[in-house]
């Protein structure tokens, strides 16, 4: 074949023979969970193992009708989860789901679009700016090439690459044209060999399935303990067999909160509706419980704590420096500054256009782009064509245009400031332009390495009056300024991290960007850095050196994929819990290793969402902190309806083993056990999920791994409760068991009822007074109050559910003894909450009087 012509590519004949061999250029990916997959995984909690036990027994004994209504809460319980898991994954695949992505490339001698799956090794590729590269491939011709590598390295600035150079499915051409050759397709590509360390990664259990696996195991052992307890004095005391065994059942039910696994589950499911309504879409219910209980952050930087868009953020001319990013005010009327613009819009192959749907599209390299805005901020715009070009390349890192204005023919310069610097002889003034002197020459050198040492990329520009169209030396020209460009922070990041920090969380950046630009962004955010590692670092230490090391405020660069996943597993090992955010295929095995993977919506790679458990829609890291709010506030809901469930069993519990004990009739029947356990109190329970977080709430400290949903505290108020109704329910029914033993029956029954509703209100905040929390404030627990009472109200005196709970009508008389029995679970939990918030506020109150005393010491001297 002639050198000098193209290459003709693959014949269809080879192609066809090449795709047989490799296969179509597409990742392996696991298929789909099919929908039975995710219904059956809604009955894998260890809560919903008892209760179907418990299904199993009272259909062993004939009792029928609990079985069926505890099944029936299972079923709800498995529809819910299954309902809220299958929408994620539908709205995740509507996110995915683009155009059939295309390459172009020249086969039988001529240029043709095909589908990117059918590329094969050996195609010839032809890349313009902007597409993406649709295999790994080696560069064959080039035309000031660079490369937007970042969805694999991390790197947020472009690589420029010539001829013999390789590259890589995924990454984008930004600037420039190219032909390749196909040298990787599909499985082969480093694009897919990144994305198969995810697949060997587990996915770990969310914090709160432990806690409530945890709680089930105990709530299990207890039930049976205390039915085989009972079931045993019973048998002891001359009952019979068959009695005790209803009995110990009946207790076992009453000790099972079994509308709890439904009350989770739609807590969980109105948690993520509010977070979709935040921006974050959520994949598994549990996932934003557990960013709730997160202490670590890992978070990528491109894109996520910066705008994913080069900017000029720092200019220099003519002695002075500018804030590009505030305006330049009266500098407008700058003549070096009009100069120094003309250069930034001329000497590009950038564009900022509109298509013809209204649509602006940026054409061209990050660099260039900037370039364009910053002209545009000082009011320069419109691009006038060239008479001559002498283009950018990595040898000359400089480019020139000669442009003919009312001036005559100017020559506008770019490049690296320390080329441009040696080409110039004087240097643009307000008064006019100057000789460049040795010592200005050092001077202007010192600025440049110190805008760099910020983090900046830095631009030189300069131009020269021509002598005419063929003057296009780059010599003797006169320096305009330094442009300093940057991938900006986003504007809410900084509070984000603020708010996270005090809420007793670090924020680790682990990027593969450069160390030095990586530390000007922390700075820029208010992240401390004590120290930055890079990956080549990272791979020469060892485990224990660098668990050290991530106890101090550190920061890593050029890291890796396997770098990612080592830092997030020994966090992990030393007792964190870790959120990992990301966007490209490198982050997907960081991001399936962590407790919780957060990854992009708008730019993220299909395989970092699929690693992922929450997606952000909007891509940004204040989001994370919205939702890590949110989780914080499911959690504390939940430890509230547990206890609140709980103690509303103690009650039954009490009250059954305490008549057992004395040789009465039963005080409950199973299905009133089942009425009170499932319908009233599971339906004040999800509105009691529904409380609003509480004020504070970002200060706390991040809960422990593994700290129980119950704990100390918890226990002694459920005891307290259950000690209460338990006793209370007795005194009523023993008062009026002489009487009628349906009418006791019915009063314990319904008093049971009305103290497990109005004592909700004591739980509403585990801290704080109701009084503080406003008693309306949760509209949609009063709601569910009436609707409960009103509902027992009807279990009383309608027929057909007289029929169904064995109730008879009360009179005026019995519910003035319930309210009169009820009043104190309002009134004492109140007065409890007010002198113990009385009591440290009066303990905190030394404390910041001191505390201002200091710093007014301080302040004295000058601290």
């Amino acid at each position: 074949m002639d050198p000098h012509l193209p290459d003709p590519g693959l014949s269809s004949a080879d192609a066809a023979a090449a795709l047989a061999e490799h296969g179509q250029n597409v990742l392996p990916k696991a298929p789909p969970r099919p929908w039975w997959g995710t219904a059956a995984q809604q009955f894998q909690s260890s809560l919903v193992v008892i209760l179907a036990v418990a299904i199993a027994v009272a259909a062993a004994l004939g009792e029928w009708i609990d079985a069926s209504v505890i099944a029936a809460v299972l079923v709800l319980n498995a529809a819910l989860g299954f309902f809220q898991e299958w929408r994620a994954e539908t709205a995740l695949a509507a996110l995915t789901s683009m155009l059939d992505p295309t390459a172009t490339v020249r086969r039988n001698g001529r240029e043709a679009t095909i589908a990117a799956r059918e590329v094969v090794p050996g195609d010839i590729l032809l890349i313009s700016t902007g597409d993406r590269i649709a295999a790994d491939a080696q560069l064959v011709t080039t035309r000031e090439t660079s490369f937007d590598e970042s969805i694999l390295t991390g790197e947020s600035l472009p690589v420029t690459k010539a001829a013999g150079d390789g590259i890589f499915a995924g990454t984008t051409l930004v600037s420039g044209g190219a032909e390749a050759r196909v040298t990787a397709t599909g499985a082969a590509t480093d694009f897919a060999q990144i994305a198969k360390l995810t697949g060997g990664i587990d996915r770990r259990a969310t914090q709160l399935q432990i806690a409530l696996g945890s709680l089930a195991k105990w709530l299990g052992i207890a039930a049976i303990a205390v039915g085989i307890l009972v079931a045993a004095l019973g048998l002891l005391a001359g009952q019979g067999l068959l009695e005790m065994t209803l009995t110990a059942i009946s207790l076992a039910v009453a000790m099972v909160p079994e509308g709890l696994p439904a009350v989770v589950t739609i807590t969980l499911a109105l948690g993520a509706g509010a977070m979709v309504r935040r921006q974050a879409l959520v994949r598994r219910m549990q996932a934003v419980e557990t960013l709730g209980a997160a202490s670590v952050i890992c978070t990528d930087k491109t894109g996520t704590l910066t705008e994913n868009e080069m900017r000029a953020t720092t200019l220099w001319c003519a002695g002075q420096a500018h804030d590009a990013e505030k305006g330049f005010g009266e500098a407008h009327n700058s003549v070096p500054l009009e100069r120094l613009a003309s250069v930034a819009r001329s000497c590009t192959h950038a564009a900022i256009v509109e298509d013809d749907d209204g649509k602006v599209q940026h054409i061209g390299s990050p660099t260039e782009l900037a370039l364009l805005r910053l002209a545009a901020g000082i009011g320069v715009e419109g691009q006038d064509r060239p008479l001559f070009e002498a283009p950018f390349s990595s040898e000359r890192k400089r480019m020139s245009v000669l442009l003919h204005d009312e001036t005559g023919p100017t020559l506008l310069v770019k490049g690296a400031p320390e080329v441009i610097l040696d080409r110039c002889t004087r240097e643009a003034t307000e008064a006019g332009d100057i000789p460049l002197t040795d010592p200005r020459r050092a001077e202007l050198t010192q600025v440049f390495e110190d805008m760099a040492a910020g983090g900046l990329r830095i631009i030189g520009l300069a131009d020269r009056k021509t002598n005419g169209p063929t003057d296009t030396s780059e010599t003797d020209l006169c320096l305009l300024g330094f442009a300093g460009l940057m991938d900006p922070p986003r504007k809410e990041v900084a509070g984000a991290i603020s708010l996270a920090r005090q809420a007793g969380m670090r924020v680790i950046m682990i990027t593969g960007d450069s160390p030095v630009t990586a530390r000007a962004i922390a700075e820029k955010l208010g992240l401390p850095v004590a120290r930055v590692l890079t990956g080549a670092e990272l791979h020469d230490m060892g485990d224990e050196a660098l668990a050290d090391c991530l106890r101090t405020d550190i920061l890593f660069a050029r890291t890796r994929p396997a770098d990612k996943l080592r830092l997030v597993g020994l966090l992990q090992a030393s007792g964190a819990v870790v959120a990992m955010t990301g966007d490209g295929v490198n982050d997907a095995p960081a991001l399936k290793q962590a407790d919780i993977g957060v990854a992009m919506g708008q730019r993220g790679t299909d395989v970092a969402q699929e690693a992922a458990d929450v997606i952000l829609l909007d891509d940004n890291f204040a989001t994370i902190v919205n939702a890590i709010e949110e989780g914080r506030r499911q959690f504390a809901n939940i430890k509230k309806f547990v206890r609140y469930l709980l103690s509303s069993n103690a009650g039954e519990v009490v009250a059954l083993v305490v008549n057992l004990l004395v040789g009465g009739p039963l005080i409950f029947l199973p299905t009133q056990i089942l009425w009170m356990n499932l319908i009233t109190d599971g339906v004040t329970a999800v509105a009691l999920g529904l409380e609003k977080a509480e004020p504070g709430l970002m200060d706390e400290a991040p809960r422990t791994p593994g700290s129980p949903v119950l704990g100390r505290a918890g226990l002694g108020l459920i005891a307290a409760f259950g000690l209460y109704t338990g006793a209370a329910s007795l005194f009523l029914f023993y008062r009026y068991l002489p009487e009628d033993p349906a009418l006791a029956n019915t009063l314990a029954f319904t008093a049971m009822v009305v103290f497990e509703k109005v004592s909700v209100f004591a739980f509403r905040s585990l801290h704080s007074p109701v009084t503080r929390l406003g008693w309306l404030s949760n509209r949609a627990l009063i709601a569910a109050l009436l609707a409960m009472l009103a509902l027992q109200v009807a279990a009383v005196y309608l027929p057909p559910m007289q029929v169904l709970l064995q109730t008879v009508p009360l009179s005026l008389v019995h519910w003035q003894w319930i309210a009169m029995l009820a009043v104190p679970l309002i009134v004492v939990p109140e007065v409890a909450k007010v002198l113990l918030l009385r009591r440290k506020e009066r303990r905190v109150a030394p404390a910041d009087a001191d505390a201002r005393v200091h710093g007014a010491k301080s302040f004295g001297r000058g601290e």
